[in-house]
């Protein structure tokens, strides 16, 4: 009843050739009564199925066990309870994260990945949290408000003397308002002691991110990072709301995930900061970050900052007017809101901007124009000059990275996620990321050789483990 080539018999003997004790995964203990715990293979083979099947409720996964033929052939008709399958997932975050990296470790040394052209964008989903329940301090000052000003009023209504049946209504009215006061002034609170923009109550680590078509919603942003050679998914992470301090973590999940320390990375604008690109440098890493072009850019290409030119030796900038800017030297450091991190900047002017012919087209300042250079200037430029010059090899990076969320989003509905938290969120990511490089190598490789290499780590497993037995068994009886 189950089709010989089905990629039910792939997750099959890819679970089975993972020894899942080296990963920590949580065997249940049996109790003085009751029936035996579930094996942890059973249940892993259980969640990759519904995965890729788009079946990721713990209560949908057990209405599965008793209806599903190739998952009552996968697990041996075994049907575990619901909470069963939603402890297993909860409780193994770490160890499904172990699954994955050691896939991608296999993946390595059948040189399906490369290692030489990685891409990293990112893809969000919606968290357990709604949006009622994500805070800024200016949706807090506004409830702050609304209900200051609803107390205002039931007070101005009981120095009217109502009569004795309204009073205690009003009374309860303002008792009311104030314990919801006293919460939002605790979220409040807690927001300060964050040092975030935002708080979301339900899940702490969720944020509200913006979606398609500029919608906010709350989630998580899921950066992904994939080889060039035969489009694998190699790492995964999540953290901010956009993408500006990801590329240095994901470049050492990266550098570990494929104990590779030198590669190009390829990433879009969203990735484009100074301080992440020095950091890549420092590591001998090449980057290939699309370069992120000002406003004044945009309005005014004639008289952008590209337009002046930078004279290293001296420490000068010339401008189109071939007039030119000098520093004093001084670095000024730059504060950012929100957690961002402070840089350092030096001005560069000029007093020929108060007789300049095209002042007006060149700036709007009475003071004039003046360059403001960072101090990972020399970095970013370093970064544009390689993108200018390999426009073609930049342009590789939609046909690494993008088509996989389209498949993991659209086709298996991963645009949610079910667990609560940041580890256990990149639990569900490592599952369904492990599967689709399941899926990838089947096409690849076909059916055939595919089961031919997991069957090949099966007897090698096999092997070793037996051996160890032989020698513990020498061991006991020379004792």
């Amino acid at each position: 009843m189950v089709a010989e080539q089905s990629f039910v018999r792939i997750i099959d003997a890819f679970v089975d050739a993972l020894d899942l004790k080296q990963f920590n995964f949580t065997y249940f203990a049996l109790n003085k009564e009751g029936r035996p715990p579930f094996h942890p293979s059973a249940l892993l083979k259980l969640y990759l199925y519904g995965y890729k099947n788009g079946i990721r409720s713990c209560r949908k996964l057990e209405h599965a066990c008793h209806t599903n033929i190739e998952i009552m052939w996968l697990i041996n008709e075994q049907k575990p309870h619901f909470k069963t399958i939603a402890n297993f997932r909860k409780d193994n975050t770490q160890a499904f994260r172990n699954v994955f990296r050691h896939f991608v470790y296999i993946l390595k040394e059948w040189k399906l990945i490369e290692g030489k052209t990685i891409a990293i964008d990112s893809f969000k989903i919606r968290a357990q949290n709604s949006l009622k329940n994500n805070f800024n301090q200016r949706k807090i000052t506004r409830h702050l408000k609304y209900i200051d000003d609803k107390i205002a009023e039931y007070e101005t209504a009981l120095d009217k003397e109502p009569p004795s049946d309204e009073v205690k209504i009003l009374n309860d009215k303002i008792n009311y308002n104030n314990q919801k006061k006293a919460n939002y002034q605790q979220v409040e609170q807690q927001l300060k002691q964050s040092g975030d923009g935002q708080i979301s109550t339900t899940d702490p680590d969720a944020k509200a991110v913006i979606f398609q078509r500029n919608s906010v919603k709350v989630g998580y942003n899921i950066q992904a990072a994939s080889d060039a050679k035969h489009k694998l998914l190699i790492a995964c992470d999540t953290g901010d709301v956009n993408d500006t301090k990801a590329l240095s973590v994901m470049v050492d999940v990266v550098a570990k995930n494929i104990a590779t320390k030198n590669f190009d990375v390829i990433a879009d604008k969203g990735y484009h900061s100074g301080r992440e690109i020095k950091y890549c440098e420092e590591k001998q890493i090449d980057t290939y970050i699309s370069p992120k072009e000002s406003s004044s850019t945009k309005k005014n290409p004639q008289y952008a900052m590209s337009a002046f030119s930078y004279n290293q030796t001296n420490d000068t900038y010339t401008c189109p007017q071939n007039q030119t800017l000098t520093t004093n030297g001084r670095w000024y450091n730059k504060n950012l809101s929100n957690g961002r991190k402070s840089y350092q900047v030096k001005h560069y002017k000029t007093k020929a901007c108060s007789d300049c012919p095209v002042k007006n087209q060149c700036t709007k300042s009475v003071r004039g124009r003046y360059i403001e250079r960072t101090e990972f200037q020399e970095y970013i430029e370093s970064n544009n000059n390689r993108v200018n010059k390999n426009p073609d090899y930049y342009r590789t990076r939609q046909q690494i990275i993008e088509h996989q969320f389209g498949t993991l989003k659209r086709h298996w509905h991963f645009d949610y996620c079910l667990l609560k938290g940041k580890q256990k969120v990149l639990a569900e990511v490592a599952i369904i990321f492990s599967i689709y490089n399941l899926k990838r190598i089947t096409s690849i490789l076909g059916f055939k050789e595919t089961m031919a290499k997991i069957k090949a780590i099966f007897h090698q497993i096999h092997q070793i483990l037996k051996t160890t037995t032989i020698i513990n068994h020498h061991i006991v009886i020379n004792n």
